[in-house]
């Protein structure tokens, strides 16, 4: 009888051994931008092996901007994405119906800026602006803030010549003195600016969030549809992205060999000061040293959207609850950032 047990629970095991392994969830994401510095944290996740421990198959893929980021997620083209959540405010408001949401904010405080030199008479003021040529990426996410950044900095614009320009001449041309000024994200424009030649005493930084502009910046995206279907997939991606910049702010230069893999082209230096910058100016803010990363103060939220209105001519048919749903954060405690 003993033997006979023995055999029939090798027989059950060897069945086992030829089941196929547990199918992974497949997650298609799409970056704001291309691979550099403040990237780390979705790639160290990827790398350690953060998203496959939650069941996942992930494949992060560069972007075109942070608002083209919004319909590729709404579309389903990319189940989870990393766009500019006023953008998204925008595009709901356009259309409710959109299945897009933000569920984690990354950019506490967001990168939103007007970069210029200082030897071409931009400075610090935002009213320095006046009657210069500004270039302007049609696709930029700071761009797209630029009438809620005039009304709450009370700029004159009859004077400002806005010139349509393509991400990759942005910096070469305010290198060359063609434009005054350009809109971006803070981090990149000022290290790209260094690296076409332009020395840090003759930048000046606009930040739109120290000049009157209280809103949040990139967010984590995902469909709708997707999320209902699959809400512990949605939250165990965000678990390991807490894990992926928990390590980016506590190794950057770890951080910095995952964004280099991808593009061997990049400065090393270059993006580990991109990431440092990110890392204190947007990232690991404050607000998320006190409540935990990827939350947001939904009176906060609200109130923003309310600027938008104004600024940006809203209908009003978004609230902050149709923009952002935390049901797939962990708690703050494990939330932390070190």
């Amino acid at each position: 009888m003993h033997r006979l047990i023995t055999t029939s629970v090798l027989v059950a095991l060897a069945g086992l051994s030829t089941l196929p392994a547990m199918a992974q969830t497949a997650v298609k994401f799409t970056l704001d931008w291309k691979y550099e510095g403040p990237a780390a944290g979705f790639l160290l996740a990827l790398d350690k092996g953060y998203f496959k421990a939650e069941g996942l198959d992930v494949t992060i893929d560069s972007g075109n901007g942070s608002v083209e980021a919004i319909p590729r997620v709404a579309t389903g083209a990319y189940q989870m994405g990393f766009g500019d959540i006023n953008s998204v405010i925008k595009y709901l408001d356009e259309d409710p119906s959109q299945p897009v949401k933000a569920v984690m904010m990354v950019y506490e405080k967001p990168v939103f800026a007007v970069v210029g030199r200082k030897s071409l008479g931009v400075t610090e003021d935002p009213k320095s602006l006046e009657g210069k040529t500004l270039g302007a990426p049609p696709p930029d996410g700071a761009f797209a803030q630029w009438p809620a950044f005039v009304e709450a900095a009370g700029i004159d614009t009859s004077g400002i010549t806005l010139e349509s320009i393509g991400f990759p001449v942005r910096e070469p041309m305010l290198a060359s003195g063609d434009v005054d000024g350009v809109f971006g994200f803070a981090f990149s424009v000022i290290l790209n600016l260094k690296a076409n030649g332009v020395p840090d005493e003759d930048i000046a930084t606009i930040l739109f969030a120290d000049n009157g502009l209280n809103l949040y910046g990139n967010a984590v995206l995902v469909n709708e549809t997707f999320a209902e279907g699959n809400p512990e997939a949605v939250k165990g991606f965000l678990r390991a992205l807490v894990k992926g910049f928990s390590d980016a702010v506590a190794d950057p230069a770890a951080g910095v060999a995952a964004v280099l893999a991808r593009n061997e082209t990049l400065n090393s230096d270059i993006e580990l000061e991109r990431l440092d910058m990110a890392n204190a100016m947007n990232i690991k803010t404050p607000y998320v040293i006190e409540n935990g990363f990827g939350d947001v103060d939904m009176d906060r939220l609200a109130a923003s959207i309310e600027t938008l209105k104004v600024s940006m001519g809203l209908t009003g048919a978004v609230a902050a609850a149709d923009v952002f749903d935390a049901q797939y954060l962990a708690p703050a405690a494990e939330r932390m950032l070190p």
